[in-house]
């Protein structure tokens, strides 16, 4: 597994799971913010720019953070933040070890699967997939995702790395996740993000984990976007972190 860290050693440890498409840049504003208080660690997902393995399921890269958790950290750090895909990952990381962390951000996770959203990923991607290499293309993809501009030389480079088989891989395993039972068993104090302009599913996905998680609130931020919480105002992600925290 790659991961890039930040700030001080021998501090509480901050681990952050990046978006579908995306890498450890996410949460650049973040690690500004934080860098001065906190150790992070944020790993590159399987099938990723400049990961170390193509991308098999959600559960596969839960396994891998969990055991460098284990070995790097003793089995424990002080939270865990996740985004979209990497938002699932952490759900499945806290089903199978309710007590990594003593606390979690969950943002814009979908937990309900989308079968028919499912079926038409490869397909689509085949279709699309040589358009990715037009910075035209990226950059009505970048606004549809809500990426802000000055992110566009990290995202283009990115996502032309990323193979069609890996795209498809991870598009399909974020289409067709299902919460894992053992999610109830989980100890760490939750926060559950969902913007006020994400579609139906997605807010029905954060009622849905809230309701599954003993001690987790969730909020839906209004006017906000898929992701736009950490992508576009890390001052206010870092503000409800804090909140969290305290």
């Amino acid at each position: 597994m790659i991961v890039k860290e930040f700030g001080i050693n021998n501090k509480e440890i901050i681990v952050l799971l990046h978006g579908g498409g995306l890498s450890w840049w996410n949460y650049t504003d973040e690690i500004k913010l934080l860098q001065d208080r906190f150790h992070i660690v944020i790993p590159t997902l399987d099938g990723h720019s400049e990961s170390d393995a193509d991308f098999t399921s959600i559960e596969d890269n839960a396994a891998h953070i969990i055991r460098y958790i284990d070995e790097k950290f003793q089995g424990k750090v002080f939270m865990i933040g996740g985004l979209s895909l990497g938002g699932q990952i952490l759900l499945e990381i806290l089903a199978r070890q309710k007590d990594i962390c003593k606390f979690a951000i969950i943002e814009s996770a979908l937990a309900i699967p989308m079968p028919i959203t499912q079926s038409l990923i490869k397909p689509s991607i085949k279709l699309s997939y040589g358009l990715i290499h037009k910075k035209w293309f990226s950059k009505l993809q970048m606004k549809s995702l809500k990426i802000r501009n000055d992110l566009f030389d990290n995202y283009y480079q990115d996502t032309c790395t990323i193979t069609s088989d890996n795209y498809i891989r991870f598009m399909k395993s974020n289409s067709s996740y299902r919460v894992n039972p053992n999610l109830s068993l989980c100890q760490a104090k939750v926060l559950i993000f969902v913007g006020g302009r994400e579609r139906p599913v997605m807010k029905r996905s954060a009622k849905l984990i809230r309701n599954i998680i003993p001690n987790s609130q969730m909020i839906s931020i209004k006017d906000y976007h898929h992701g736009e919480l950490s992508m576009n105002h890390a001052d206010k992600y870092v503000q409800y972190m804090t909140t969290l925290i305290k």
